[in-house]
């Protein structure tokens, strides 16, 4: 039976799950979907500072400011990166944007939301929308990979692959794009897709996948799960 498990999360949370499903007994098999690099980030006044994953976290250098990070994960790395005062959401965006609104005014100042390129807009809007003033700054820039790696496509065409994870919706459009477009569709027939999110689960509609399966909540952990039996 096939036991491999192709990670499509960018460096360097790829090289974690790999190693995460290494010592589960698996064979991680990446193709990361997208590359990371962080951009020069200067940080202005505000409230708080918000991070929706752990790329941002590890992109902004700490100073003294509340953060409030989209879940347990993104707060872990703000904390090791040097932030002291980190507060975690429930692990998606609306979760963050009902404790923003349940922690701060928005008479207090305005909110400093540290993205991707291309990352957040709908938080942005959500936040705005209650009220909050919002200064959205790129911490990383996210772009598509443009190969698909070749170990990961032999591992495809060989049935050697059991599960396939998916971490975000953007990061998922592009491994279905690459997917497509290396002629590799028809072999995902016998895979079982594992998207950490509904959002993520929509974007994989349309492939042959053995099933679609979704983590009972928005996490690596919770994903990971699933690569047990049904």
């Amino acid at each position: 039976m096939p036991s491999g498990v192709l990670i499509t999360r960018p460096e360097p949370g790829a090289a974690e799950t790999a190693a995460r499903v290494a010592a589960l007994g698996l064979r991680p098999v990446l193709a990361p979907a997208m590359v990371l690099a962080p951009r020069p980030f200067t940080p202005v006044r505000a409230q708080a500072l918000l991070l929706t994953s752990r790329a941002a976290a590890r992109a902004v250098a700490p100073w003294d400011i509340p953060v409030l990070a989209v879940g347990e994960a993104t707060a872990e790395a703000a904390r090791n990166q040097g932030f002291s005062e980190v507060c975690a959401a429930d692990g998606d965006a609306a979760a963050l944007a009902a404790l923003c609104a349940a922690r701060l005014d928005p008479a207090a100042g305005p909110l400093l939301l540290a993205v991707g390129g291309g990352y957040s807009v709908d938080l942005a809007a959500a936040l705005r929308a209650r009220g909050f003033r919002v200064i959205r700054r790129v911490a990383y820039a996210a772009v598509e990979s443009v190969v698909f790696p070749a170990e990961a496509a032999t591992a495809l065409r060989n049935r050697e692959l059991s599960h396939a994870l998916f971490f975000s919706p953007r990061s998922a459009g592009c491994s279905v794009r690459a997917l497509t477009a290396s002629g590799l569709s028809e072999a995902l027939c016998g895979i079982e897709a594992i998207a950490i999110s509904p959002r993520v689960a929509a974007v994989l509609d349309g492939l042959r996948w053995r099933s679609v399966r979704i983590a009972r909540r928005p996490d690596q952990d919770h994903i990971l799960e699933l690569l047990g039996p049904p």
